[in-house]
């Protein structure tokens, strides 16, 4: 009797340390996901920023800058509904503006523009790794909070299901040259 108690006693042991290495191993991802999402989050903001200090240089014609301003504008405002809509919306209008590569050789000719563009290719190539970093750390805690354990042991607590950030990230072919 009293070894079948023991082993009872190991067993549960043995299960509680499982259950909270799996909690413990789920708010890990969670941490994660937070710090890719404050690095992605940084990363969208320079790129705004750079394309709308760009557009107001005075160093791209006034269509172009216009365009850039406003898709650059609201991607900075945007309300966290409509974030990945608005970043894909600056993605396309630096496609637009900086499709060809006179464009970038006429911005890297004015004064401080050499600076400017290759800052800007910086940043547009950095978004798509930072939004590729927090969408793999969305997509394990995912892979972890389907599993039987912790859903019938509520391990995820009240933590939120994580959601991947989808947007068009591709950067301008010119600028992406200059990135690599």
């Amino acid at each position: 009797m009293t070894t079948t108690l023991i082993w009872i006693a190991v067993a549960l042991v043995a299960v509680g340390l499982y259950l909270s290495w799996t909690a413990g191993r789920l708010d890990r991802l969670h941490a994660r996901i937070d710090a890719a999402r404050a690095a992605l989050d940084a990363q969208l903001l320079r790129r705004a920023s750079v394309a709308q200090e760009l557009a107001t240089s005075g160093v791209l014609d006034p269509a172009a800058s216009i365009v850039l301003y406003e898709a650059a504008h609201a991607a900075r405002q945007a309300v966290e509904e409509q974030r990945e809509v608005a970043e894909s919306e600056l993605s396309q209008a630096l496609r637009a503006v900086f499709g060809e590569i006179q464009q970038v050789e006429a911005v890297r000719e004015a004064p401080g523009g050499e600076e400017a563009a290759e800052e800007l290719a910086q940043a547009v190539r950095r978004v798509p790794m930072a939004r590729r970093f927090h969408n793999d750390a969305v997509r394990a805690a995912r892979a972890l909070r389907r599993h039987r354990k912790v859903r019938w042991f509520r391990l995820a607590g009240h933590a939120p299901f994580p959601m991947a950030f989808e947007m068009d990230d591709e950067p301008p072919a010119a600028l992406a040259d200059r990135a690599a």
